[in-house]
């Protein structure tokens, strides 16, 4: 009768996953076909500098032919990490919440880690502590933190978390890297853009008060006016949906004197352009019209949107990187990423009836479309 390996009569090599039927194999199953000690295997599994391509090569084969796969815990025991990462969002079914929280899985997934992530509907103190208290529970080695509103940044301040975290959209002023889109300079491009078109004001429909971007792009929109000597009317607030832009552009509709809408997002700028259309005033012969985003659906909208694009995905790449630096302990590592917008001028914005086709020496109008123009980067 054969022997079994674990004796020291038989070989095994050449075992087959097949032999384990019934059965999870263990370190010492891959030790033992790889001939080697259980520390080597543990050495490769924690990519250990110290081990020999060769020993690695061995190891890793025996892993495939065993179908052997590590549990997180023991690998947790022998390096000190889960390689699990905790997001935390709110707001998650918007699409640049959703596009940056889907890049950081992806990104995350590339590295070797799991994510687990918690979507929050409300952003209180007592909210904010039991989703930490969750992600500590599941020994999270780092959190980022999607946190779009002021309120929720105090949120986190208050939480006290203390392990690696990195937030978005969000500076809490306490040293905790951030990563943002730089909302000033997009405002400030779109602004300009409508003025170069010879608009004598840009009208405003902002998002919410209390939204770190929508705070930033009001306030930018306002200098970028004051700085040109236009006049400066008051903003509208929105919340980010198409209807509240309907509703807001019925407003603007009406007034004759209204003709360029910059609003804060596509989704209420798709809105403006159903009231001005309702209204009978032409977009952009009558109104030009510039949104902010460009998600999918704007290069198709009537007529095709000029808006400002937001990299949502590099935002959850450079948020994960930052958490991963700081995880490693890399010292050299920034504090902080402010990630460049750019103009996409399509045919939703035009200059006025009655003005020249060139504005101090800039080319405007229709002959412009296609052409995109990168926001510069300043403060955010």
């Amino acid at each position: 009768m054969t022997r079994s390996p674990a004796d020291g009569t038989a070989s095994a090599k050449g075992r087959s996953r097949r032999s384990f039927a019934g059965t999870r194999p263990v370190m010492g199953d891959v030790a033992r076909l790889a001939g080697v000690s259980k520390q080597t295997v543990s050495r490769v599994l924690n990519d250990h500098p110290a081990v020999r391509p060769a020993t690695r090569e061995a190891v890793l084969s025996a892993m495939r032919a065993l179908g052997y796969r590590p549990s997180r815990s023991a690998r947790s025991l022998a390096s000190g990490r889960t390689r699990m990462l905790g997001v935390i969002s709110f707001d998650a079914a918007r699409f640049g919440p959703a596009s940056i929280l889907t890049a950081i899985n992806s990104a995350a997934q590339e590295a070797g880690y799991l994510v687990s992530s918690i979507a929050l509907d409300t952003a209180g103190r007592d909210t904010m502590l039991r989703a930490v208290d969750r992600l500590s529970a599941e020994s999270a080695d780092g959190v980022i933190a999607i946190a779009p509103q002021e309120r929720v940044g105090r949120a986190l301040a208050q939480a006290g978390i203390d392990t690696p975290l990195v937030v978005v959209e969000n500076d809490l002023g306490d040293g905790t890297p951030w990563v943002a889109a730089d909302s000033r300079a997009g405002a400030r491009t779109a602004t300009e853009h409508l003025l170069r078109l010879g608009h004598r004001t840009v009208h405003h429909i902002a998002g919410p008060v209390g939204w770190t971007s929508a705070d930033r792009r009001v306030e930018s929109w306002r200098q970028t006016l004051d700085d040109a000597g236009a006049p400066v009317p008051d903003p509208l607030f929105g919340d980010w949906s198409a209807d509240s832009g309907y509703a807001l552009g019925r407003t603007l509709a009406h007034d004759p004197d209204v003709t360029a809408v910059f609003a804060s997002n596509d989704q209420m700028a798709l809105g403006v352009l159903r009231a001005f259309h309702e209204a009978g005033r032409r977009i952009p012969d009558d109104v030009s019209v510039v949104g902010y985003d460009d998600i999918p659906e704007a290069a198709h909208m009537l007529p095709p949107l000029t808006t400002v694009r937001t990299a949502f995905p590099e935002i959850g790449h450079q948020a994960l990187r930052l958490l991963l630096d700081r995880i490693d302990g890399t010292t050299e590592a920034p504090f902080s990423s402010v990630v460049p917008v750019e103009l996409v001028v399509r045919r939703s914005a035009t200059r006025p009836a009655g003005t020249p086709h060139r504005v101090a020496g800039r080319p405007t109008g229709p002959e412009s479309a296609g052409e995109n123009r990168k926001g510069p980067d300043p403060k955010v």
